[in-house]
């Protein structure tokens, strides 16, 4: 038996890999299916099942596309209301893979679909536990997600309850040493507190996991819906792409324009321009969104523009402008591109660079927006007073910044400023400042 991780550290998504005398099956496969056809080939095994826990929100699976080509059955859990041919895949169902069985288990708390997904080894005993957004190390999957999509829609405290349940009948009574191989790890915005731990043990997350410390389901409750992470925008897009199916991977790549650095560009279309901040504050495109190519890139992509919304893409050369198009796919949002390209030659709009030491002694001076998420300013206000928009809401909220002093944006390492400071800067008459990385010193 083999079973093998492959992690994609920009969605902090796990998905695996199951092989047994020649048959494969995989689960929450992420959006290129191509790592999936290498390793069954490089192991002489054939895909036969594809396994979804539940339709994902943070990113594009890609199991209706490797069914099509390798004939495997998709099974899922009856409750999503998949509109792809598939096999349900519930309490009491189980698939032979070779000499072991996959067994289904509903866990419903993520959403109302979920499932957790039992490998029974070749001598029948539990071996390892495939959580999905179920049980991650140290932390469960957030209630919150599916309170307006997907087949089935449940309030957040209904689904916390459920995960009460779900952790209180089904995931404590697994044996200790039963392995757990979760679908995400620290980063991901699925919950609250990941560990940067890959997998873990039933018998550890009893010891250490706060979810299986509480025995009250009132405390559960209101333990698991507090202090959770912002709601990217892409999140119900991806719902309901993930419950239809998404389109092939290459296909949809090779579909976005590629247009030439000089094009005229359709008036009111946004501009994600993802070059480093340097360049983007020498010279940009007016109007234009600083979105720098990073480790989460596309994760805040997703998160500042909407997927109703389309937008044209540059980057500082066409071997970026490439990677770029691949991570915009991770979410589906290849299909959002108006246009990619690389920059034009006349971008005649700047940004001025601030004088650190004149914002350390005059910050009186300025009006000062920190753009970081409510948890990381409820922990430390670096400049008291300010007026707190996080990235994400930026957009919505620019009327609420006062236009009196120059503005100065700082976030918790310098990333988001850079985006936060350009989407003001068209909207405001005064000088906006990117504090950058300099706000480390303060």
């Amino acid at each position: 038996m083999i079973i093998e991780q492959l992690y994609d550290k920009g969605l902090a998504h796990g998905s695996y890999i199951i092989i047994s005398d020649g048959q494969a099956a995989v689960i929450d496969p992420a959006r290129d299916p191509q790592p999936y056809y290498d390793f069954v080939e490089k192991h002489q095994a054939k895909i036969v099942a594809i396994i979804e826990t539940h339709p994902h929100a943070d990113f594009v699976s890609s199991h209706h596309e490797i069914a099509q080509k390798t004939g495997a059955t998709i099974y899922v859990s009856k409750l999503l209301g998949a509109d792809y041919s598939h096999q349900t895949f519930d309490d009491g169902n189980e698939i032979s893979l070779g000499k072991i069985k996959l067994v289904a288990m509903n866990t419903p708390g993520h959403s109302p679909d979920s499932i957790c997904v039992l490998l029974k080894d070749e001598q029948g005993k539990d071996h390892s536990l495939f959580s999905g957004d179920t049980l991650f190390v140290g932390d469960v999957g957030r209630p919150d997600l599916r309170e307006s999509v997907g087949n089935l829609t449940a309030q957040r405290e209904e689904l916390a309850r459920a995960m009460f349940h779900s952790v209180q009948d089904k995931l404590k009574k697994l044996h200790e040493e039963v392995l757990v191989y979760p679908a995400h790890g620290a980063g991901s915005l699925c919950g609250k507190n990941l560990s940067s731990d890959l997998s873990s043990s039933i018998g550890r997350e009893l010891k250490t996991n706060y979810a299986f410390q509480i025995s009250d389901e009132s405390e559960f409750v209101k333990a698991l819906i507090q202090d959770q992470p912002f709601v990217p925008k892409y999140f119900g897009y991806d719902v309901n792409l993930n419950k239809q199916g998404a389109a092939s991977f290459e296909a949809s790549i090779a579909a976005v324009p590629r247009i030439a650095s000089n094009s005229v560009l359709e008036k009111g279309v946004l501009i994600i321009d993802a070059r480093p901040q340097t360049d983007f504050r020498n010279g940009h495109i007016y109007g234009s969104i600083n979105l720098m190519d990073g480790g989460k890139f596309e994760t805040w992509l997703g998160s500042v523009v909407g997927p109703e919304e389309q937008f044209y893409l540059i980057a500082e050369s066409v071997e970026k402008l490439e990677i770029l198009i691949r991570k915009a796919a991770k979410i589906g949002y290849e299909s959002r591109i108006k246009g990619a390209l690389t920059p034009p030659a006349q971008m005649i709009e700047t940004l001025e660079e601030v004088d650190v030491d004149d914002v350390r002694d005059l910050k009186e001076l300025y009006t000062i927006v920190d753009i970081r998420n409510t948890g990381e300013t409820a922990t430390r206000r670096i400049f008291p007073g300010a007026l707190e928009i996080p990235l994400p809401e930026l957009r919505e909220r620019i009327e609420e910044i006062p236009t009196n002093k120059p503005i100065l944006v700082h976030c918790a390492g310098g990333y988001r400023s850079a985006a936060g400071a350009s989407i003001i800067q068209p909207f405001v008459n005064v000088p906006v400042y990117d504090l950058g990385e300099a706000v480390l010193t303060f």
